[in-house]
């Protein structure tokens, strides 16, 4: 089984590994710091290098439980050790989108008691489905906005913690749906806080303060059914970063 070096450290950019098997234009490793595609969240990209030559990740996806990495090519790639490098642009954009989603599912929550139903985030933009949410007034669309960017602004800390599966099925601040779509084989469940305003389960990448963010906007809202409307939001990139 990978270690995944970036669910302890998302601000990891080098790193190194083992590669453990090679197949067509894919590798296992027994490390990574590649995020693979999942909870909403983009893979990765970068480069693993061996013996001064770079070999382009384009794509990391979990299969069958185990975390792949597909590279442009393989040629004269071996097994054994490989120095590995991710897009840091890429992946800090992700985190910052990752991280707003998660204030703005408490604020909207905290509002109008809707629950987060799935979202999808990309290094410059990012969108979330609610559910229980009905069509919203431009004053409200704009008290959501400025209430989500003052908790950005109070520069809350975000933290990670681990607890059992049976503790996060008796959790109840905690979003059920995302702990029940958990495959029974994982037993431990890791925890994303957001200062003291939210924490649910998580396995991707964040900033380590809400300041990090930077000031954001709801750039549309779609009607996705009765009750259900999805965000779709962007973090304005951060002067001097």
């Amino acid at each position: 089984m990978t270690t995944e070096q970036y669910l302890n450290d998302s601000y990891l950019t080098i790193g190194e590994a083992q590669i453990l098997e090679i197949g067509q234009n894919q590798v296992i490793l027994d490390q990574t710091i590649f995020y693979p595609t999942g909870g909403g969240q983009e893979h990765d990209l970068g480069v693993m290098v061996q013996n001064n030559r770079e070999y382009e990740v384009v794509k990391v996806k979990r299969e069958q439980g185990r975390i792949v990495h597909y590279l442009s090519s393989t040629e004269g790639l071996q097994k054994g050790p490989v120095h590995l490098q991710i897009d840091w642009e890429r992946r800090y954009g992700l985190m910052r989108h990752h991280s707003l989603l998660h204030v703005l599912a408490a604020v909207v929550q905290r509002k109008f008691g809707a629950l987060c139903t799935g979202n999808q985030i990309y290094p410059d933009r990012a969108r979330i489905d609610f559910t229980q949410l009905r069509e919203l007034s431009e004053e409200e669309t704009a008290e959501i906005v400025a209430e989500t960017n003052e908790e950005i602004n109070r520069n809350h800390p975000i933290t990670t913690r681990w607890i059992t599966r049976e503790e996060a099925d008796h959790a109840p601040s905690l979003i059920k749906t995302v702990v029940n779509l958990l495959p029974p084989s994982v037993t431990t469940v890791r925890l994303v806080a957001i200062g003291d305003i939210d924490e649910q389960a998580c396995g991707g990448t964040h900033v380590k303060e809400t300041s990090e963010i930077g000031h954001f906007a709801i750039t549309k809202i779609k009607s996705k059914g009765q009750d259900s409307r999805r965000l779709e939001v962007v973090a304005m990139p951060i002067s001097g970063g």
